[in-house]
């Protein structure tokens, strides 16, 4: 069914590549104006030409999403260009895992930065924009991380933890005000960050298959597969899903382990 987001204004933040990119190709299939505001230019531009070529309106703002001043201008440019704010996909992040005693004190402030704060800083700017119109959503991509702990990845599990309570704390706060806040939290998804992860090992199409044994599916989740739930989410297909989680990983997470 096409067309399930004609007209809205979608951003996605880190929609350079794996998940946001996919995202990005999804909400503009379904008939989006796709902002695509990432920090790379040279991805964040392929990726928005791509899709004017495929004859979706798109929009590149280069974006660092830790800088309130960035994310203030983004916003602006977007606002001017279209008129307001529909949607926004906190999409960018980065693993960050340590041992945590063996972690630099830069890697927590690296990590708490761009997986948490900067969800809060984009948020902050769209919705002055979405409560005047009086509807908006905000779909976060959170992470399996949020519920199980894998030892030597700190302090990536805390970031997203605490990711899964912004989005409850602020889709209650605006229920009433026509605001719906999710979030998404995929499993192990095979994009550029799983093979590059993978390529570090002697056989690395080993350590591939390795990670598809893990699931009950044996195999990984694809970007496509949370770029649909995001449209889902943002959709009027989910009027009455707020402040939830939807955990994407095949099944893993509640895989039964002796």
């Amino acid at each position: 069914m096409a067309g399930r987001l004609e007209g809205k204004i979608a951003i996605i933040t880190g929609a350079g590549q794996g998940i946001g990119a996919a995202t990005a190709r999804a909400f503009a299939a379904q008939g989006a104006i796709t902002v695509v505001a990432e920090k790379n230019a040279t991805t964040g531009a392929a990726i928005t030409q791509s899709l004017r070529d495929a004859g979706a309106a798109a929009l590149f703002v280069e974006t660092d999403v830790t800088s309130k001043s960035a994310v203030a201008g983004m916003v602006d440019e977007v606002i001017k260009a279209y008129g307001g704010v529909d949607i926004l996909v906190n999409n960018a992040g980065a693993n960050v895992f340590h041992e945590p005693l063996a972690m630099p004190d830069d890697e927590w402030e690296r990590c708490l930065k761009l997986d948490l704060e900067a969800a809060w800083i984009c948020a902050k700017a769209v919705l002055p924009t979405m409560l005047a119109k009086g509807a908006g959503t905000i779909v976060n991509i959170a992470s399996c991380h949020a519920f199980k702990i894998i030892p030597h990845t700190f302090p990536y599990p805390v970031a997203k933890h605490a990711l899964v309570g912004l989005t409850r704390s602020l889709g209650i706060e605006y229920a009433a005000r026509g605001i719906r806040v999710n979030a998404i939290a995929p499993g192990y998804i095979e994009t550029p960050i799983a093979q590059a992860y993978w390529d570090t090992f002697a056989d690395p199409d080993a350590e591939r298959r390795r990670a598809y044994d893990l699931h009950p599916p044996k195999r990984i989740g694809r970007p496509e597969e949370v770029a649909m739930t995001a449209v889902f989410l943002a959709s009027d297909e989910a009027p009455f899903i707020n402040a939830e989680t939807i955990t994407i990983d095949g099944g893993r997470s509640v895989l039964y382990h002796d």
